[in-house]
């Protein structure tokens, strides 16, 4: 389908996280110190650096403290992360709603019919064109408005532990890089998650847009939304996205548990002593709110079907991502 001509979103999102990526790939090799690599591994050990760990290194050069931010900034992340993804998951479910429902296709009534053959329609327009979309179609549309639910979940949950399960002190600071990382993710992730439908869908509400400018409000049909329309669909999809949809879950609680444990650790919310959590995945895993982001964003790729390549490098980030938090950040620990 034609989208007015622009770049495709898709290569834009995959060039983007490759961006992400590479410093982090980078980081991992070999790098000899002569080429760079030790100040690699410096930039980063710094840029994952917070809490405490940038308390420590803040408090070693007054230049390095110019460079961080308060940790309660933390709560920017996800609300960006709420505006993006509400956005996209109610243009997206709206227009699979009004043009992808049903899902199994219906014979063309007898006044369409009679519009082709008198020519009082183009049998070329844009709303013939989505009410023949294969049924195939219909399910990638729908299976997008499915990830991206799971997605408002993730960032709703988040949202509320930043500012009701997790205390953070006054003195915590992070690296303005990892700020700006994340304020990246959290427009790139449900981007990425949208992509494979939010052409056609801005498309789609641009259309509607115009006709409500050239017919006016008194001469466009009402509006009228069946509950049982905007749920059947998602309740028929396949295997595959309700065992992504259960291991998300799986991850979520899990996740929900170790965050809980560290909002714990500071009950007292002057003191800086360092306790050691224990409970849950702590038992297993020195990072286990890590490993349980790994879980829920592989269920995301599960549900969304594994189709689409911008996803596929969103998890790629998820796992570099975490990983060098878990490596740099341990190091910073161990110098703190």
């Amino acid at each position: 389908m034609e989208t007015g001509g622009g770049p495709a979103l898709q290569p834009l999102l995959c060039l983007a996280w490759v961006a992400a990526i590479l410093p982090i790939a980078a980081a991992a090799l070999p790098i000899p110190a002569a080429a760079g690599g030790r100040l690699l591994h410096q930039l980063l050990c710094a840029f994952s650096s917070r809490g405490k760990t940038a308390r420590a290194s803040s408090s070693s050069s007054s230049s390095k403290a110019r460079f961080t931010v308060p940790q309660k900034f933390f709560l920017h992340f996800y609300v960006v992360g709420v505006v993006v993804t509400t956005t996209l998951l109610l243009a997206i479910w709206f227009y699979a709603y009004m043009k992808m429902t049903p899902l199994v296709p219906e014979p063309s009534s007898y006044s369409t019919i009679a519009s082709h053959l008198v020519g009082s329609s183009d049998s070329f327009s844009l709303s013939s064109f989505w009410s023949s979309r294969p049924r195939e179609h219909k399910y990638r549309v729908w299976r997008t408005v499915f990830v991206l639910i799971l997605m408002e979940i993730q960032v709703l949950r988040r949202l509320y532990e930043t500012e009701h399960v997790f205390h953070y002190s006054p003195s915590a600071r992070m690296h303005i890089m990892g700020y700006l990382t994340g304020l990246f993710y959290y427009v790139a992730a449900p981007l990425s998650l949208a992509s494979s439908s939010l052409l056609e869908a801005i498309q789609y509400l641009r259309y509607q847009i115009a006709e409500f400018i050239v017919r006016g409000r008194a001469r466009m049909p009402d509006l009228v939304i069946d509950p049982s329309h905007l749920l059947k669909p998602l309740l028929n999809l396949g295997w595959c996205q309700w065992i992504g949809a259960l291991i998300f879950i799986w991850g979520s609680l899990h996740q929900i548990r170790c965050h809980a444990i560290l909002g714990s650790l500071r009950e007292h919310k002057d003191s800086d002593e360092y306790v050691i959590p224990c409970g849950d995945w702590f038992s297993r895993v020195s990072c286990p709110h890590y490993l349980a982001e790994l879980v829920i964003y592989l269920g995301m790729l599960i549900a969304s079907g594994g189709s689409d390549i911008s996803v596929w490098f969103l998890y790629l980030f998820v796992v570099g991502f975490s990983v060098t938090f878990f490596t740099f950040g341990r190091q910073n620990r161990r110098n703190f």
